[in-house]
């Protein structure tokens, strides 16, 4: 069996090790380990393989706290210390950004941290009968494969959802339909749960009554989704609390539907917004657009502090949420809200928005290239980057240095997946080229 000495963690939390010329990528290794390995995958520049022994393990090397570690795919950092992660993270983003952008920001801001269990208020759990392993299964994916885990419990999911898992197999093996429920999607409110249930075929009146009584004795609202999207609805209970979110330090709080996106990790989300706003500095008078502004969850806090909001996302559903959030907090004049296709913006459809003094661009994990792209010679001085993908910040950032003009005065990561190699990050770059205090470089955790 080969070994190999682990010299750092690639973007996806694995090991990277170099043997007779031939970079490995070695599952469940950490840095400074030396192991045996078994390959699983041959490359012709690289091989992909899994840890088969420890023969030198890292200080940094935990005992994973979840029985599924290792089989379920939904975390592949748990036998890393927390706080290593954390570090682990900001590494991946300060090697994108040189190695894709060749950049490096003048400034890297202390790392925002949280809770490293119990945090996914967000989730997608797959749901597979299977009689050979018992009946229902109900959890994420195993590691890469289309395969269901055998979960019973979760420690990245708030103990009242981990404590559901089990019950939930149980329940859906007591339906008419077990074979035709593929998923739970899973949303926590600040006052309520909601279960959504993709149902491939209609439900009978008793598996209604099944689900109804479930949510009953679990303190839980059940949902169904027979089609797309747009035809989520309630099962029980018909009426009460919607789910929402709050953000006390800009007395804000968002409404949201259970399939409609927020952030995963409450505590997180609200310190990258705080991040985010002290990187921004909006002023009263200010004009300041948010693109992918989802529900509203920039806008509303940049409006808070006085400035005038122009929020963009592709979602019409996303744009009347954020309208429908400015007007439930007072917020309805100092914001605007419009549908358009950021990926395909253009010189011509920036402009159109009218000027601005600074931008906040938050895009999903394709990034905003169309965006950055298309910025002219009146675009705005200041821009605030969050990002949830490392390789797509990196070449965005390089085409607003090297070919827009702008520095790149600071960047940092927020640490939203605890457990897993997911890198948020946010970025802060200017046109003005005098060297000047940076706010928001100061350390943030729960």
């Amino acid at each position: 069996m080969p070994i190999a000495l682990v010299e750092s963690l690639d973007h996806d939390g694995r090991g990277v090790a170099h043997v007779e010329g031939k970079t490995v990528f070695i599952d469940g290794a950490l840095p400074g380990e030396q192991v045996e390995y078994s390959v699983y995958r041959k490359r012709p520049t690289y091989d992909q393989a899994q840890v088969s022994r420890i023969l030198r393990p890292s200080a940094q090397r935990v005992t994973p706290r979840c029985p599924h570690f290792g089989v379920c795919g939904g975390c592949s950092m748990q036998h890393l210390d927390s706080t290593a992660q954390t570090a682990a993270k900001q590494r991946v983003m300060e090697d994108a950004l040189w190695h894709l952008g060749r950049l490096r920001p003048e400034i890297l801001y202390p790392a925002i941290h949280g809770p490293f269990w119990g945090y996914r208020y967000r989730a997608r759990i797959g749901v597979r009968l299977v009689p050979k392993k018992g009946g229902v299964l109900v959890g994420f994916h195993e590691r890469r494969s289309s395969y269901i885990a055998d979960m019973r419990s979760c420690e990245v999911l708030p103990r009242s959802i981990s404590d559901l898992l089990p019950k939930l197999r149980e329940l859906i093996g007591n339906l008419s339909i077990p074979d035709r429920l593929p998923q739970i999607e899973v949303a926590v409110g600040e006052a309520v749960t909601v279960l959504v249930f993709r149902n491939l075929l209609p439900l009978t009146p008793e598996d209604e009554a099944h689900l109804a009584a479930f949510g009953d004795a679990h303190g839980v609202q059940m949902w169904l989704q027979p089609g797309g999207p747009d035809t989520v609805h309630r099962l029980h209970p018909q009426d009460g609390l919607g789910l929402r979110y709050t953000l006390p330090e800009f007395d804000v709080s968002l409404d949201f539907l259970p399939n409609d996106f927020t952030q995963v990790n409450v505590a997180i989300n609200r310190l990258l917004i705080r991040r985010a706003l002290q990187l921004l500095d909006p002023q009263p008078g200010e004009r300041i657009a948010d693109l992918f502004c989802g529900l509203g969850n920039f806008s509303l806090p940049i409006a808070r502090r006085g400035a005038r909001v122009v929020g963009v996302e592709g979602s019409e559903t996303l744009v009347g949420r954020a309208g429908d959030n400015a007007r439930r907090n007072g917020l309805e004049k100092d914001c605007e809200f419009h549908a358009a296709n950021l990926f395909e913006a253009t010189e011509d459809s920036l402009a159109a928005l009218g000027p601005l003094d600074k931008l906040l661009i938050d895009p999903p994990r394709e990034g905003a290239i169309a965006v950055v792209k298309a910025l002219g010679p009146s675009a705005p001085r200041r821009i605030v980057y969050v990002s949830c993908n490392p390789a797509t910040l990196a070449r965005d950032a390089a085409v607003l240095v090297h070919e827009k003009g702008y520095l790149l005065k600071g960047a940092g990561i927020a640490n939203m997946f605890p457990q897993t190699s997911h890198v948020e990050s946010i970025a802060l770059f200017e046109r003005n080229a005098t060297p000047r205090a940076v706010p928001g470089a100061t350390p943030m955790a729960c």
